[in-house]
């Protein structure tokens, strides 16, 4: 619950949603300011992107079993070398989707992916143009470039995000990513692994939103 409000409070500042609170009055109330229209609740994203860090030992668990995690176009990565090793961190943009922050639903579309791939044995599958549902709290992906195959990729968990507003954007980060059994099996199923494991936490995202 505390989270829900964090969220509309934040959509709140961002003017997501502008206007009296029924039953509230103001008697210094210009008429030019009460003719003012109300802006929708609900609007349409045009832009942002949305950012994946691993933890440091997933990286080399996948690499330590022949498994290399590769962006695809217009995806981009790159590492960062810390204390605990080495993390990996993959950007996608978003390309379009809406977001109703007062009823705390939306769908947010990118492009781009990651190709899993074992060299020596040329095994792989990709995921790709990730789709999240902010009412479902899931994260779902294409696979091996078929609009007709969806699976719901990862869970998220906005239980210790943050959230900052502006006129014209959202950023929320600290979204917790947990694997899905869904696609843990598909994982183990194509590498002949008993690596991946649902709910295993797979990093934390960024998602930066833009709109109109």
């Amino acid at each position: 619950m505390r989270v829900l409000k964090r969220v509309a409070s934040a959509a709140m500042v961002a003017g997501l949603f502008i206007g009296p609170v029924v039953g509230a009055t103001s008697a210094s109330a210009s008429p030019q300011s009460a003719q003012s229209p109300a802006r929708p609740s609900q609007v349409w994203l045009t832009g942002g992107d949305t950012s994946v860090t691993t933890p440091p030992g997933i990286a080399a668990a996948l690499i330590g079993h022949g498994i290399v995690p590769i962006a695809t176009l217009p995806g981009t990565e790159g590492a960062q070398i810390g204390s605990g090793g080495v993390a990996v961190r993959f950007t996608f943009p978003v390309t379009g989707g809406w977001l109703n922050a007062a009823q705390l639903r939306g769908t947010i579309w990118h492009q781009g992916g990651i190709l899993f791939i074992d060299p020596a044995t040329g095994k792989q599958i990709e995921v790709s143009d990730f789709v999240i549902s902010v009412h479902q709290g899931v994260l779902t992906a294409e696979v091996n470039g078929n609009p007709k195959v969806r699976v719901p990729l990862l869970w998220l968990s906005l239980a210790h995000a943050t959230i900052h507003a502006g006129w014209h954007y959202v950023q929320i980060s600290g979204i917790v990513l947990t694997l899905t059994g869904t696609a843990a099996s598909a994982l183990d199923a194509t590498f002949g692994t008993a690596l991946f494991k649902p709910g295993l936490e797979l990093g934390t995202a960024s998602t930066l939103l833009r709109f109109s």
